[in-house]
């Protein structure tokens, strides 16, 4: 078994659906060592496992909707795709998705899966609760106010097997998406925080290809009505629908070109019904801090050229801060630079090294769920002030390391 993009190979071909809650607890307790899997999004090892990979996608469970409360409680094997559309016909709507929605509530959330926009917190900073059956097959559930509810939600499946999740909703609203094309690198540097604040949630494509330009740069606006920039940073504005790599058809990515639409519908730059993305890909994501935004974009552009091989695209996002313990956002406004690398590990490893060089003098932390080479053990002590109460709970959760695997133990969190 291989995860969506192949890149990894997983340890375990040994593969269980329980149809009950009672079926999986019965799993997990009678399993030495066990990792949830989901639409198998990531580009690293964080769900490998030498024992029982276990799917809750069968599981009996169903979105629920409270409009009392403003929660809904979803499966979290449902994708964003499946849950979204239940929501906004219910009136409501999250506060922000990914690029993608075809990936799982669940994965996203406990990798740090992120949308963008200086206000939005990564997708599960909208978590209110969680549902787990821990190392021990007992069901708990986790809420806003529980002491150890920071390290309950964004914890790499290394906690117990997520059943289900509460999301906080805000009521249904439409999104406008329009794209700038060739923005001079300089102007972006220059203009660097009003265009990543000129939307809702803004993203810049990268592709190098000529090392003077942004490719363009995608502003999602809530609202039907968005009110039109008045500066276009040096670039000009599409007159035809894109996609973020440039030369792949357009018809894969969401609706641009100012026409309104329901939220779910636009702040994913793909249609859940296409291939995500390439397709044929490997994807690396490093987190650094926002204030840095300029001096960042400078340096890897600088050395562009020898990251450039490699690279399909790179996507330049932001992402608000939070509380949660292994959140890479943790106590820090963020600049994500991810990279849609080509599928040939060859060819990405001297460019993923010169991209982590880069980055390395402002401090990043990497994606969880994408590939990544230069952090360890010591890295994670230093970069996660919360690390020792995250050990003390999954010590409590999962005393027995049934969840336990490779990837956290290489990275000293469990």
């Amino acid at each position: 078994m291989r995860n969506w993009a192949g890149n990894v190979v997983y340890s375990s071909d040994d593969l269980r659906s329980p149809h009950t809650v009672d079926e999986l607890q019965e799993l997990v307790a009678s399993s030495p060592q066990v990792r949830a899997t989901g639409t198998r999004h990531s580009f690293s090892d964080v769900v490998d496992t030498s024992g029982v990979l276990v799917s809750t996608a069968a599981l009996d469970l169903a979105v629920e909707v409270d409009a009392t409360t403003g929660v809904a409680w979803v499966p979290a094997a449902s994708t964003y795709a499946q849950v979204a559309p239940v929501l906004d016909r219910a009136g409501w709507a999250l506060h922000n998705m990914g690029s993608l929605p075809h990936i799982s509530v669940g994965g996203a959330c406990a990798t740090g899966t992120h949308g963008s926009g200086v206000r939005n917190g990564c997708l599960a900073s909208g978590v209110v609760g969680v549902e787990l059956v821990t190392g021990t097959g007992e069901l708990v559930t986790g809420r806003p106010g529980d002491p150890d509810f920071p390290g309950m939600v964004l914890a790499l499946g290394s906690l117990g097997v997520a059943t289900r999740l509460a999301l906080r909703l805000e009521p249904t609203y439409p999104v406008r998406q329009e794209v700038v094309l060739d923005v001079p690198i300089t102007s972006a540097v220059d203009h660097v925080a009003e265009i990543l604040g000129a939307a809702h949630s803004v993203s810049l494509f990268l592709s190098f290809r000529d090392p003077a330009v942004v490719d363009s740069v995608w502003l999602k606006h809530r609202g039907a009505t968005a009110s039109e920039p008045g500066l276009l940073w040096g670039g000009r504005r599409a007159e035809a629908a894109v996609h973020p790599i440039v030369g792949f058809p357009a018809d894969a990515a969401t609706d641009q070109l100012g026409t309104s639409g329901p939220w779910h519908e636009r702040l994913p730059h793909f249609r859940p019904s296409f291939t995500p993305s390439a397709g044929d890909e490997i994807q690396s994501e490093l987190f650094v801090p926002l204030d840095r935004a300029a001096e960042v974009l400078s340096a890897v552009a600088a050395r562009s050229a020898r990251i450039a091989p490699a690279l399909q695209v790179m996507e330049i996002r932001t992402v608000a801060a939070d509380d949660m313990w292994l959140s890479p956002f943790h106590d820090r406004a963020t600049l994500a630079v991810h990279a849609t690398w080509v599928s040939d590990p060859r060819l990405v490893a001297p460019a993923l090294a010169e991209l982590e060089q880069v980055l390395m003098p402002f401090g990043p932390r990497p994606h969880w769920a994408k590939h990544f080479t230069r952090f360890d053990r010591d890295w994670a002590e230093s970069a996660y002030p919360r690390l020792p109460d995250f050990r003390a709970l999954a010590q409590r959760l999962d005393p027995d390391r049934r969840f336990v695997n490779d990837f956290v133990v290489r990275l000293g969190l469990r």
